[in-house]
C-alpha cells in the first residue's frame, strides 16, 4: 500500500450522513460525485475553472468511468480525494482518482473525457486544456 496520495492534488471532504446507505457505508454512486468534485477543483486550482471552458463552448463529457472499491467509507469520515492526469490524446484524456481515509486507500478509479461543443460535436482538444493536462502529467510522472 502506498503511504501517501500518488497525486500532488487532493481534495478533503467529510462524508455527510446523506451520502450513506442502510449499511452505514457511502453509497457507491457518490464516489463518482467525489471524482467530479476533485476534477473540478484540480482544474480550478491550476487556473482553468470548468466555467471558463464552457464560456469558450468546450464541454468535457465522461465517455467512460470506473471505480474499484476496496474498503467502505462511513458517515463523518474525513476523506482525501486525489486527482491526477493519465493518458492525454488529441481529443480524449483520462483522469485518475484515489479515495483515501488517512493512509488507507478506499477506492480508485478513472474517468475518460472528450471535448465537444454545446451541440455535442467532437472538437480538437482545447489548446490551453491540453497544455495544462500535459504539464500536470509530466509533474506527476517525471
Amino acid at each position: 500500500m502506498q503511504e501517501t496520495c500518488p497525486f500532488p492534488f487532493a481534495l478533503a471532504i467529510r462524508v455527510p450522513y446523506a451520502h450513506t446507505d442502510q449499511m452505514g457505508f457511502v453509497y457507491y454512486a457518490h464516489y463518482f460525485v467525489y471524482f467530479e468534485m476533485a476534477r473540478t477543483e484540480l482544474l480550478r486550482t491550476h487556473g482553468m475553472p470548468y466555467a471558463s471552458l464552457e464560456g469558450r463552448d468546450v464541454l468535457l463529457p465522461v465517455l467512460e468511468a470506473r471505480c474499484e472499491y476496496r474498503r467502505p467509507a462511513r458517515y463523518d469520515d474525513l476523506l482525501s480525494i486525489g486527482a491526477g492526469v493519465g493518458e492525454v490524446g488529441p481529443v480524449r484524456f483520462r483522469l485518475l482518482y484515489t479515495v483515501r481515509r488517512g493512509e488507507e486507500e478506499l477506492a480508485r478509479g478513472y474517468t475518460d473525457h472528450v471535448c465537444v461543443n454545446r451541440k455535442g460535436r467532437p472538437l480538437p482538444m482545447d489548446r490551453a486544456l491540453k497544455d495544462l493536462l500535459e504539464r500536470l502529467r509530466k509533474e506527476e510522472h517525471p
